[in-house]
């Protein structure tokens, strides 16, 4: 009998504690659970074999993310991550071809209206209330062909748990786990969403999106200094703009562009599908292939042409909110390809994990002048270079100003003296301890297999981490910090606390 991935454990403490040739055989012995197979149309799957319990899981990686929003139209790939629960030509609707008419008359409609709408000369009111009223007409005659939520209710019917999806700058992903014995259900469902997606209730599902917007950044301070923040340190690259997008393009957004962002971007060579759980690969790879073989192929999207240009001169936004003070600032550094990678990933752990963490125990334990400090890498992605950054939330009577001059201070330490052997030590513990533990349940197997795949072209990429790790040394650290902590790579946001509208000035300390 096969072994299953359960010996992917004893493998990892294996890796750690011999010899290299040893370590080859027993890498050799853990390949034979995964198998990988790239379809004619470009699509790659992985299949983990770990029969423990009669259950999957899968991950379905996109490689885009927000950042490909198209000029204009950022929220985009956020909106469509919505879409995808919509369900398709065959789920979610009564009457799919009359649907398809109606929701053609949908989109004129809306054009027109748009059209008119968003003349800056010469607007005529009445003729937009007119557009705007056959608009909700035609949205109207649509929506009496959809079944709501019938894609979500068919997977959860069936054993799904953990339905869900999300969209970061850099990706989109969906992901579930279910009872072994409906995985061909599964392969179908998920492959026609990839297909044949249906943008259905398109303009209401824009209005959730838009409400999450209010929530997540206009009515949050924390979201208000992070989105002027981002737009403050990137000058070109689109992780300038926010990953729920800007509201006048987000309220502007249409199904028809959604649907020319799924054509170029939901193309099977930009799509990685991993499955691990009680799977014989034998017995549903011919699944596999039959569902996802007849996706259409595409061409690859294009790369990112936007390189971010050196930033020359620290730069600084305020923000003036009812609302307690708040902290942040950030480096620009290499994207995750980067040689020095693990030493940033060696810099966030020694600042930031923990009470024994240099930030908690300066500004938390011993100052008690922050409630919560930290400094970590690859903000707001990583797939292109990001930030290194550092957030504090002062205790009452306490300032931004303070955070910034204490964070500095155990910056400039980690310039001009080497960290400690334990604390070297530790972030190399730790770090091959949250690997395990990422990969002790088949979520967390789909996950790493389909991010490994996806970035490197080959999941073992996972298994080397743990070679560069051990690799880095406090040489490396000082050397890293020295070339990206310096003041004119740095943007600063702060949140004041705003006067009172009686004219007082309120505390400039934390909140209680």
């Amino acid at each position: 009998m096969p072994v299953s991935c359960k010996c992917l454990g004893r493998f990892l403490v294996l890796l750690l504690s011999t010899a290299v040739v040893v370590h080859a055989q027993d890498l050799a012995s853990f390949e034979k659970r995964i198998t990988v197979k790239v379809l004619p149309n470009g699509l790659t799957l992985i299949v983990c074999e770990r029969p423990e319990a009669p259950v999957f899981s899968f991950y379905t990686s996109v490689d885009a993310g927000d950042a490909n929003d198209p000029g204009g139209q950022s929220g985009l790939a956020h909106m469509f991550e919505h879409l995808a629960f919509k369900g398709t030509k065959d789920i979610g609707t009564t009457n799919y071809p009359a649907e398809k008419v109606a929701l053609d008359k949908v989109e004129k409609a809306y054009a027109a209206y748009d059209l008119e709408y968003r003349k800056r000369v010469g607007r005529d009111e009445a003729k937009i209330k007119e557009l705007k009223a056959a608009f909700d007409a035609a949205v109207k005659d649509a929506e009496q062909y959809v079944i709501p939520n019938q894609f979500t209710e068919i997977a959860e019917a069936n054993g799904a748990v953990g339905v869900n999806a999300s969209t970061s700058l850099d990706t989109t992903q969906y992901f579930w786990s279910m009872p072994a014995n409906r995985f061909e259900l599964w392969a179908y469902m998920e492959s026609d969403r990839i297909a044949n997606p249906v943008p259905r209730e398109f303009y209401k599902e824009r209005d959730v999106v838009m409400e999450e917007r209010r929530m997540r950044v206009d009515s949050s301070p924390i979201g208000k200094l992070v989105e002027q923040f981002l737009a403050a340190a990137y000058v070109a690259h689109p992780y300038h703009r926010p990953n729920v997008g800007w509201e006048s393009e987000l309220s502007q957004i249409n199904a028809t562009e959604a649907a020319a962002f799924h054509a170029k971007y939901y193309v099977p060579s930009n799509i990685v599908v991993a499955v691990a759980g009680d799977l014989k690969t034998a017995e549903v790879m011919p699944v596999l292939e039959k569902y996802f073989g007849p996706i259409p192929a595409g061409p690859p999207p294009e790369a990112m042409a936007t390189i971010e240009p050196p930033q020359v001169a620290e730069k600084t936004i305020v923000l003036k909110q009812r609302t307690q003070p708040l902290y942040l600032e950030g480096y620009h550094k290499p994207d995750y390809r980067d040689p020095d990678d693990a030493v940033y990933d060696a810099i966030t752990d020694i600042f930031s994990n923990g009470r024994t963490s240099r930030l908690y125990r300066s500004l938390v334990r011993d100052q008690q002048i922050a409630a919560q400090v930290e400094g970590f890498s690859g903000f707001p992605g990583d797939k292109y270079p990001g930030l290194f950054v550092f957030f504090a939330v002062p205790l009452p009577g306490h300032t931004p100003e303070q955070m910034r001059d204490s964070i500095h201070k155990e910056i400039d330490k980690l310039k001009t003296a080497d960290v400690t052997d334990d604390e070297l030590r530790m972030f190399k513990t730790r770090s091959r301890a949250d690997l395990l533990r990422g990969l002790g349940d088949n979520e967390g197997l789909a996950t790493q297999l389909a991010v490994y795949q996806q970035r490197y072209g080959d999941w073992r990429e996972l298994f080397r981490q743990l070679d560069k790790i051990d690799k880095v040394s406090k040489a490396d650290i000082r050397r890293v910090a020295n070339k990206i902590f310096i003041d004119t790579n740095r943007t600063i946001g702060i949140v004041q606390t705003q006067q009172a509208t009686n004219g007082t000035q309120t505390s400039n300390g934390g909140a209680e």
